[in-house]
C-alpha cells in the first residue's frame, strides 16, 4: 500500500515550483499566478522543505534549477496536466468550450496523425472550431500565426511552452512493383543505382544518407516534393524509394522496406504553444488532447 504520508504535499506549493521553473523568475511566476512575490517565495520554500531537497540555486540575476529540481520538473509537469484535465472533467467545461484554436503541423502530421485526435476533440468539445495549417513552413507562434504547433525540433524561444511527446521512427520504403522491376538491393552500394522520391531539397539529405553508408547524388532523385502525401502516392506508384515514418509506410501493404540493414531514422515530435496556454481553457484542452493522442 502506498505510504500516503510520504507523498503528501501542498498542491499550491507544487504549482508554485512548476510555474517558477517555467517562467524562470519569482516575479514572472508571481504575475502568472496572480500572487505576490513574497507569497510565491514562501510556497517554493515550503515544497523544498516538504521534499527535503533544494530545487533552485538563487543567484543575483536569476533562479537556476538544481539537479534535483531538473529531475523533478517533468513529474510536476505531469501533475499540472492531470490537474487541468481533472478540472475540465469535474466542472463539465469541455462540452461548453467555444471559440477557435489554430494548429500548425507538417503536411504529414496533419494528414496521418491529427484526424483521430480531432475526432475525439469533437466529441469532448463539439462547439470548438479547429483551423489546421498543414505546411512544412514553421508558423510563428509569437505572432499568433497559430496557437499550437507540432514540430520536429525543440523550439529555441524561451517564451514558448514545449513538450516532447515521443520519437517517430522512419525508414526506407518502396513499392513491391518497383522492386520487382529493378531488383532488391543486397548491399548499401546497390541503393546508389536506384531512384528516390519525396525529398524537397535533396542536397540537405545527402549527408544523412552518406552517414548511413549510402552515397547518393542529386541524380538519384527523380521526383521532388515538399508534400508527404504526394510522396507516399509517388512511392506507391513505383517512382522509387522514399523515407517514411513507419506508421505511414506500414499502412500500405504494397510498400516494403527494400533494405532492412539501413539504419532507421529517429524524428522528434514536439508540441509547442504560446504561454497563453496557462490561462486559455480552449488552448489547454486541445494541447492536452494532442499530447495524449500523439504521444502514445
Amino acid at each position: 500500500m502506498m505510504e500516503w504520508q510520504r507523498s503528501a504535499f501542498d498542491w499550491n506549493q507544487a504549482r508554485a515550483f512548476l510555474v517558477t521553473a517555467e517562467e524562470g523568475s519569482l516575479s514572472a511566476a508571481a504575475r502568472a499566478l496572480g500572487l505576490t512575490q513574497p507569497t510565491l517565495s514562501r510556497q517554493v520554500a515550503g515544497i523544498e522543505e516538504a521534499l527535503g531537497v533544494t530545487l533552485f540555486e538563487r543567484t543575483s540575476r536569476a533562479l537556476l534549477l538544481t539537479q534535483s529540481g531538473t529531475e523533478l520538473l517533468e513529474h510536476f509537469r505531469s501533475m499540472g496536466d492531470a490537474a487541468n484535465r481533472i478540472s475540465l472533467t469535474a466542472t463539465g467545461q469541455s462540452q461548453t468550450v467555444t471559440g477557435k484554436v489554430v494548429i500548425a503541423a507538417t503536411n504529414g502530421m496533419a494528414t496521418y496523425f491529427l484526424p483521430p485526435v480531432l475526432k475525439e476533440l469533437r466529441t469532448k468539445a463539439p462547439e470548438l472550431q479547429i483551423e489546421i495549417i498543414a505546411s512544412n513552413e514553421m508558423s510563428d507562434l509569437r505572432r499568433r500565426e497559430a496557437d499550437i504547433a507540432i514540430r520536429h525540433t525543440r523550439p529555441q524561444d524561451d517564451n514558448l511552452i514545449a513538450k516532447r511527446l515521443r520519437d517517430m521512427t522512419a525508414q526506407l520504403y518502396a513499392s513491391t512493383q518497383y522492386l520487382n522491376e529493378v531488383g532488391r538491393p543486397s548491399h548499401a552500394a546497390d541503393l546508389a543505382k536506384m531512384q528516390f522520391v519525396g525529398f524537397d531539397d535533396p542536397e540537405r539529405r545527402l549527408g544523412l544518407m552518406t552517414s548511413r553508408g549510402v552515397n547518393l547524388t542529386t541524380a538519384n532523385f527523380n521526383c521532388l516534393t515538399e508534400s508527404v502525401t504526394l510522396s507516399v502516392a509517388l512511392i506507391r506508384q513505383g517512382f522509387g524509394i522514399g523515407i517514411l515514418p513507419v506508421e505511414i509506410g506500414e499502412a500500405y501493404p504494397e510498400l516494403e522496406n527494400p533494405f532492412p540493414a539501413f539504419e532507421q531514422i529517429k524524428v522528434e515530435i514536439w508540441l509547442v504553444a504560446h504561454r497563453e496556454l496557462r490561462t486559455n481553457l480552449r488552448i489547454r484542452l486541445v494541447f492536452d488532447l494532442l499530447a495524449d493522442g500523439i504521444g502514445q
